[in-house]
């Protein structure tokens, strides 16, 4: 099963696609495009040779489609995210386009498979983290859904960045994921929009007498439309993504460079093309904050240039505008978006206040994706006023309007208009970018049903009152497509056969694995394509970090952003508890583990950054120590990104999902992990509440504080020392921490978290839930021996998580906030 490479697929394959026509197809495009020669074969050249004949079949459905949407004059969702992370495109392409066995037999007399063609694709340096590829996972489903849309976003030249670890500590290096070339965007040099940037805001008459303002005085920025296509699956339809590249509108300055300043007659250029070049570009000094606050605006502004070309099309009457286009912010960074779109339609449109304030809240829908306070963004006024003069005239406007309103409404109460005010006062003033954008949108969502309640109840607790009805709940969805039927085959197969193919677009059909789940033959099944995905995974890591790991230990598996809040360190306080264990008793009988932890720490997060090391140090203790005996294997793999995923949760047992209740929004990776079978240990905090509900109390380890107690611990004054004091084992962890037991020649080291911990009031509770964690880890330790039973929990994961496919998600945002349907 490890190398079955069949794709079951709902719809068949296009009689115009057979394999002859690709393999011509293929080779004419290494001599032609590429000059090359297909013999003898190469997987670099084959790779791209196949990249560009999927992209030929491509692009004429995309034309089809975009032909359809004009003739029936659609309304087209417009999806804004800084980030993408789509991954590899290649085999999500010919996953989508049924193309599997054309491929499969194509490839034969080169004697690769696709697998190894796969292999030369480098993942798209366009996202970072679950924001990224919840988006991309929406614009699957919404091309799947036959829903008209674009993603709209920055086409990055560099990822966020390259995680190498070097003696346990991470090392950054750029992520230049185009070195090789990209061969599945088509730049648009024909679609070049001005973007402004400083100047000032003048007053002026204009022809009728009217005063009006206009932004003059500004640098001016070119945006390239670079273009991603999105295909659906069993479906002809194509979307895209328009990804914005910056181009300066002067390539060097020819006066400087005849006078013999090269690097001046460059430098403008540079300066402008930086917008485009990194992801999350490190915002430590005021530098770093002006180029974010820059990619922003700059992507936004060329988006709705866009838009409203593609409107003026065919709609004369901009009061049309809500009927015909959707705008859904992806969080907070596309926010300026609001004061955006009011500039074009008072100042270019001339259009009333009152007019085009209406039309731009009936535009705008924004989804929130974080409970944090510190982690909602705001933009300092003086940087605002510096880099976009007019867009703060507009803030200023909508902020006095909106409290003039709250005012009359709740008169006699400074107090509130001080908590909602999109201006906050301080020593600095600053722009609540959350409250421009619940204040602009007609619809706020949360992305999880807790989740939602704390934004309504608490975080956004005002607005809600002001607003009833404003705020909702999406929660998120995952694409079965991707996170189950391209990444893990086998299992795909084994499902297809059992109960049909109709689940890849209707995963409420997975239900029908029910009855199942009690078939001693269908339950070994079940195993053997979990074991083949863990030898899988074993090479893999042999690979990447030269470790041989035990497939048939169980495989513990902890991989997302790594964060004090998502609690890393109590995953590592767990393996040295088991670690001390074994030492104690060498001799014992224990269930084998290998504990795999994968994730970067943000550059200039110390702690975070901190928390790795202490994970690689435990490692290397643990993996060297005889009286171990491979019983508990620690593994870090470096570089943590969608195609790594790929491989690591088919083949994983547990999930650790063990965030601090109340302050993860949501979660994805939690439903990519159930999907495939892995059982999940959590808190009750984000999506695990759903899925615990989906698939029953008995098929999941739940532990810890719920996010009720943890407000009431805090508010009760939690004090760490008291579980420090009154647990041996907890005791003996933080005790080897604090005395540098993991790294005995540099004393000190791991201080900070001790003191993170001890002196400053841990404030992720870690140690309130150590022994409730260590008792759930207990648990999985029982139920894994019996291995009929853990299988059959993992077939009823699999079964019910229906729920949370992006899919259902999609369908939501369509009805209840876009007002859109489905276009064939």
């Amino acid at each position: 099963m490890e190398n079955q490479k069949s794709y079951p697929g709902k719809a068949p394959e296009s009689n115009d696609q057979p394999a002859t026509d690709l393999n011509e197809d293929i080779k004419h495009h290494i001599m032609t495009t590429m000059g090359n020669d297909f013999y003898p074969p190469r997987k670099d050249t084959y790779y791209k040779g196949l990249a560009y004949s999927v992209r030929d079949r491509l692009v004429k459905r995309w034309l089809n489609s975009q032909r359809s949407f004009y003739d029936r004059s659609a309304k087209r969702v417009y999806y804004l995210s800084l980030e993408f992370l789509p991954g590899r495109f290649l085999m999500n392409y010919v996953t989508n386009m049924q193309l599997n066995k054309a491929c499969e037999k194509t490839l034969e007399e080169t004697g690769f498979t696709m697998e190894e063609i796969e292999e030369q694709e480098w993942d798209a340096g366009l996202g970072n983290g679950g924001l990224g590829r919840l988006a991309s996972c929406y614009m699957d489903s919404m091309a799947s859904l036959n829903i008209p849309a674009y993603g709209y976003g920055i086409m990055y030249d560099y990822g966020i960045f390259y995680q190498t670890i070097v003696n346990g500590y991470q090392v950054e290096q750029c992520d230049n994921w185009v070195r090789w070339g990209n061969p599945w965007e088509f730049k648009r040099r024909g679609f070049l929009y001005n973007v402004q940037f400083y100047g000032r805001s003048e007053l002026y008459k204009n022809s009728s007498g009217k005063l009006c303002y206009r932004w003059v005085d500004t640098l001016d920025i070119n945006a390239m439309a670079c273009d991603i296509l999105i295909p659906g699956y069993g479906t002809q339809n194509v979307n895209n993504m328009r990804l914005w590249a910056a181009m300066s509108s002067q390539e060097f300055s020819l006066e400087e460079f005849n006078q013999g300043d090269y690097i001046g007659a460059m430098e403008s250029k540079v300066l402008t093309e930086n917008i485009s070049k990194v992801l999350y570009p490190s915002d430590e000094k005021d530098v770093g904050k002006e180029l974010r606050l820059k990619q922003q605006y700059f992507f936004v502004a060329a988006t709705f240039q866009d838009i409203v070309r593609r409107f003026k099309k065919h709609n004369p009457d901009f009061k049309l505008l809500p009927d015909r286009v959707a705008v859904q912010l992806n969080d907070t960074h596309p926010a300026i978006a609001i004061p955006e779109l009011m500039r074009l339609l008072l100042d270019e449109e001339d259009l009333e206040w009152e007019t085009a304030w209406e039309i731009s809240v009936k535009t705008f829908a924004y989804t929130n994706h974080t409970v944090l306070p510190e982690a909602l963004e705001s933009w300092p006024v003086r940087l605002i006023s510096k880099l976009l003069p007019r867009h703060m005239e507009i803030i200023y406007e909508i902020n006095r309007r909106f409290l003039n309103m709250v005012e009359k409404q709740y008169p006699n109460n400074p107090q509130l208009l001080h908590r909602i005010s999109i201006i906050e006062d301080g020593p600095e003033q600053r722009v609540r970018m959350a409250h421009l954008a619940i204040v602009g949108s007609h619809t706020v969502n949360g992305v999880a049903a807790l989740h939602s309640r704390i934004l309504k109840d608490k975080l956004f607790h005002d607005f809600n009152i002001i607003f009833p009805g404003k705020i909702i709940n999406v929660t998120n969805g995952v694409t079965p497509r991707r996170w189950v039927l391209q990444v893990n085959p086998a299992l795909s197969s084994l499902i297809t056969d059992t109960i049909g193919s109709d689940w890849i677009t209707d995963l409420d059909q997975l239900k029908k694995l029910i009855p199942h789940a009690d078939n001693p033959a269908f339950r070994e099944k079940w195993r053997q394509v979990k074991l083949a995905n863990k030898a899988r995974l074993v090479k893999y890591i042999k690979r990447k970090v030269g470790m041989d790991v035990n497939p048939d230990t169980l495989f513990d598996v902890h991989v997302k952003r790594i964060h004090e809040y998502k609690r890393q360190l109590l995953n590592i306080f767990h393996v040295i508890t088991l670690y001390n264990r074994i030492k104690k008793d060498p001799s014992k009988e224990i269930v084998p583990r290998t504990v795999i932890f994968a994730g970067k720490a943000a550059p200039a997060y110390v702690q975070a950054k901190l928390i790795i090391k202490l994970i690689n140090s435990v490692a290397d203790l643990v993996n060297n120590d005889p009286d171990v005996n491979h019983k508990l294997e620690v593994v870090f793999l470096p570089n943590y990104c969608v195609s790594q995923a790929e491989k690591i949760i088919p083949a994983t047992d547990l999930s650790e999902q063990i965030s601090t209740a109340g302050l993860e929004a949501s979660g994805t990776g939690n439903m990519k992990f159930a999907l495939n079978g892995a059982l999940t240990i959590g808190t009750l905090d984000g999506a695990n509440i759903e899925i615990m509900e989906e698939v029953g109390e008995d098929n999941i380890f739940i532990f810890g504080l719920t996010a009720k107690e943890v407000e009431k611990k805090r508010a009760q004054g939690y004090n760490p020392w008291d579980y420090y004091s009154r647990d041996e084992e907890l005791r003996t962890t933080l005790d080897m921490v604090r005395l540098n037991h993991f790294i005995p020649g540099e004393p000190n080291l791991f201080l900070p978290i001790w003191d993170s911990l001890m002196a400053l009031g841990d404030r992720y509770l870690v140690l309130a839930d150590f022994r409730a964690f260590i008792q759930a880890q207990d648990r999985v330790r029982t139920l894994y021996q019996d291995q009929e039973q853990w299988t059959r929990c993992s077939i009823l994961n699999t079964a019910n998580m229906g729920k949370f496919s992006s899919d259902r998600a999609v369908r939501e945002y369509a009805r209840d906030i876009w007002k859109i349907e489905s276009c064939k």
